[in-house]
């Protein structure tokens, strides 16, 4: 069955039923049963909700043909335009998104910090402690009520949903406008509460509501609409601007636009093509505008405590990228750490991501109980660690001010008489922006003893597990990024005398090796981090490192997303075939009898077909009179019926009237339904008289579905749907005599618990 409907709260049986001919059809044949997770079940604890694919194939039927013979040059021009103004569109929304994120976590975070920092110059330590731990709380409900009574699907990362969607899943709220609300403020809240949390993950969440919000012409349940956007009422130009949206939020979150278009084409989308590479780069261009723009005007002091922090870059420029032989081991041991250490703490999401499913499935009063002692523990650690370590005199010659005052800087006073400094509480006590560029400092050797670095390692490690999988938006980047530079900066320390390269590169190089570690990517995360470095020198050895880290780390598991992508129960597609399923064909996956209509059929078989099955797809068989034999009209879609349905167009013998419902309807009829609600079985009035009469399916049917003969492997029939984006394969018969139709391979068919269900013998390579 196409459709992936959940029965129950925690482990949901799914049936997938195909069908009898028309003329046998009673009851819905059930197949088998088996257990999936939902997203919503699986980490924050929402109700579950049914998973549909997407359908990328461009339907070719009576009425679609007319629609682009009758279209002028003006508005094929009108069509071209739009798709340039809306990804035009979509970098300024995400730039201005990512820049009013930016701006309110920074006076949020800065404002609880220099309160709280004013409290311990008087030495007001309890007080100090209690204002603190009360802030970070209060965002932190904030953040987690909002996630778990508004949007549910707005808690975590972003990321898997829309590399899900991308790759043809679709499931409720995922890129609705109240989640698209909620990732934002719920971000902010989240992120000034002083959680190991990024706002890049949720950022590309952001971007692709966006993209979506303006794609399917506005919202109609919030009276949204415009009608000129009805050429984007398909799955394939939704595809295409989501995939903008997404690099456009990389862009906005880390000032890298190439890095944003890189990300989109290696992790997010599972389709590419050169003119969507070009709209891609031009909607990160745009963010890349914006964002600089209102930097500037930042500068000159309108924008409270936005200062150095979010989104500017992380400059190593001063430290000089000469290296040896001794270094390029140090980076080769380097490599090697962030993959064994990035497949652990992947390892470690995953059973914690488990683990709070049971206890967010309670309620969302659980949901934000969670929330709030996660926050306490974080609060303990960032107030309380500090206290372990020692006062360090202030340098001579500084060029900056130490101890600092303000609410950022490296030289945090904390508990300790003038003049001395704490480097535990200097990061620590400042935002996750401004502790990675600390990390990244160069020329700073003794700013950090071993033992600092250790317990902060340590710390954000085990934070940043803990943390992911609570009901508040989440991003892993940034808690990434802190650990692989902590221990970076770690192993530099011990190489000192061994290698010439300064502490802050170490540092910069422990990133991307953890990045690589966790996120398995390559090249986007390359030229990310040389975008929020500024140092192309570093090129060579950032490639060396990132490859190592994920060679290691896919020994052990996959990459985090994949990790989250399964966990949630979506069923992703990978690029490449299961070993096992080129021992098996087409036909034996298809689970049949098989629901079939004529070319014209009886509106009370229609009826009682869509009634009883919950299928998506029905192929269309003519038979004589209309032709010589049986054979393959098409395809026809369930939404499509639904519309021809409440239009009426009846006749009562059983006659082609194809003619008349060309005239009757448009093309944009059948267009598929936004946010707002399309035609449902509940909102047809059929009589009994027209429950006798008949109506032609050719004018909607699509007339050239992709079809594979029944002894295709399965293997090449999975590569040959995931490619082409389907929704629908029909399998064929390979021999005359037999009915032209064996079946419908849909997403389902290609799951490893489907197929290793029919065939238990089967091992599937581990």
């Amino acid at each position: 069955m196409e459709d992936y409907s959940n029965r129950e709260k925690n482990d949901l049986e799914i049936d997938y039923d195909k069908e009898h001919s028309v003329s046998m059809l009673r009851e819905p044949f059930l197949v088998r049963n088996r257990k999936n997770n939902t997203s919503q079940v699986a980490i924050v604890g929402a109700n579950t909700c049914p998973i549909e694919s997407l359908d990328y194939e461009i339907v070719e039927n009576e009425l679609f043909k007319q629609d682009w013979r009758s279209r002028k040059k003006a508005e094929i021009f009108q069509y071209v335009v739009l798709k340039w103004t809306l990804a035009l569109l979509i970098g300024l929304g995400t730039g201005l998104i990512g820049f009013f994120n930016n701006l309110a976590i920074e006076n949020l975070a800065g404002f609880k910090l220099l309160v709280t920092n004013n409290l311990m110059l008087k030495d007001m330590y309890y007080q100090a402690f209690a204002t603190y731990a009360g802030c970070n709380v209060v965002l932190a409900i904030a953040a987690g009520a909002l996630c778990a009574y508004v949007a549910p699907a707005a808690a975590g990362s972003g990321i898997p949903e829309v590399k899900a969607y991308l790759n043809g899943v679709d499931a409720p709220s995922i890129l609705a406008p109240s989640t698209l609300f909620v990732k934002i403020f719920g971000s902010i809240f989240g992120v000034a509460a002083g959680f190991v949390v990024g706002k890049e993950g949720p950022m590309v969440h952001t971007g692709a509501c966006i993209a979506s919000f303006l794609g399917q012409g506005g919202s109609r349940k919030y009276h949204l609409t415009w009608k000129w956007l009805r050429y984007f009422k398909n799955d394939r130009d939704r595809r295409d601007l989501i995939t903008c949206g997404s690099a456009a939020g990389v862009a906005a979150a880390f000032r890298a636009p190439v890095g944003g278009v890189l990300f989109a084409l290696e992790e997010a989308a599972s389709w590419w093509r050169s003119a969507l590479l070009w709209r891609t780069f031009f909607t990160t261009a745009v963010v890349a505008v914006v964002l600089r723009s209102l930097i500037e005007f930042c500068r000159t002091g309108k924008c409270g405590l936005f200062g150095q922090g979010g989104l500017i870059m992380f400059d190593v420029n001063s430290a000089k990228a000469t290296y040896s032989t001794p270094d390029l081991l140090a980076v080769i041991f380097l490599g090697v750490i962030g993959g064994v250490l990035g497949s652990f703490y992947n390892y470690c999401v995953d059973k914690v991501l488990r683990t709070y499913s049971i206890i967010n499935e309670r309620g969302p009063l659980f949901k934000i109980l969670l929330v709030i002692v996660i926050s306490l523990l974080t609060s303990c650690c960032s107030y309380g660690l500090p206290w372990l370590s020692q006062c360090i005199p202030c340098p001579p010659h500084l060029a900056e001010q130490c101890p600092t005052e303000s609410r950022s800087g490296n030289f945090k006073n904390f508990q300790c008489p003038p003049n001395h400094y704490n480097n535990l509480a200097s990061l620590f006590f400042n935002t996750n922006d401004d502790a990675i560029r600390i990390l990244f400092t160069s020329g700073s050797e003794k700013e950090f003893q071993f033992s600092t670095l250790l317990v902060f390692f340590v710390a954000i490690f085990c934070l940043g597990i803990v943390t992911y999988g609570i009901a508040v938006p989440a991003g892993l980047f940034i808690p990434v990024i802190l650990a692989g530079a902590s221990y970076g900066r770690l192993v530099g320390t011990l190489l000192g005398p061994l290698s010439s390269l300064d502490v802050g590169l170490f540092a910069l190089l422990g990133a991307a090796s953890f990045l690589g570690g966790t996120m398995r990517m390559t090249v986007s995360l390359c030229v990310i981090l040389l975008e929020l470095t500024n140092d192309l020198l570093m090129l060579p050895l950032m490639m060396l490192v990132l490859l190592i880290s994920k060679s290691v780390a896919d020994i052990f598991n996959k990459g985090v997303y994949d990790q989250i992508v399964k966990i949630k129960g979506l069923p992703y597609m990978e690029t490449h075939a299961e070993p096992y399923m080129r021992h098996l064909i087409a036909s034996d996956v298809v689970s049949g009898p098989l629901v079939s209509f004529s070319g014209i059929e009886k509106v009370g078989n229609i009826l009682h077909v869509l009634r009883v099955t919950r299928h998506n797809g029905f192929p269309v068989i003519d038979e004589p009179p209309y032709s010589d034999a049986p054979e393959l009209c098409g395809l026809v879609l369930r939404s499509h019926l639904l519309v021809l349905l409440k239009g009426k167009k009846f006749t009562e013998q059983r006659v082609k009237s194809g003619s008349d419902i060309v005239r009757g309807f448009k093309a944009h009829d059948f267009a598929k339904a936004g946010s707002g609600k399309g035609v449902k079985l509940e909102d047809l009035e059929i009589t009994e008289e027209e429950m006798e009469m008949y109506v032609d399916l050719h004018p909607i049917t699509n007339t050239s579905p992709y079809t594979v003969v029944e002894t295709m492997s399965l293997a090449k029939a999975a590569v040959l749907f995931r490619e082409l984006g389907l929704r629908h394969l029909c399998v064929v018969s390979k021999t005359p005599g037999r009915p032209p139709i064996v079946g419908i391979l849909t997403r389902h068919d290609f799951t490893p618990e489907h197929v290793l269900g029919l065939y238990p013998h089967i091992k599937p390579h581990k």
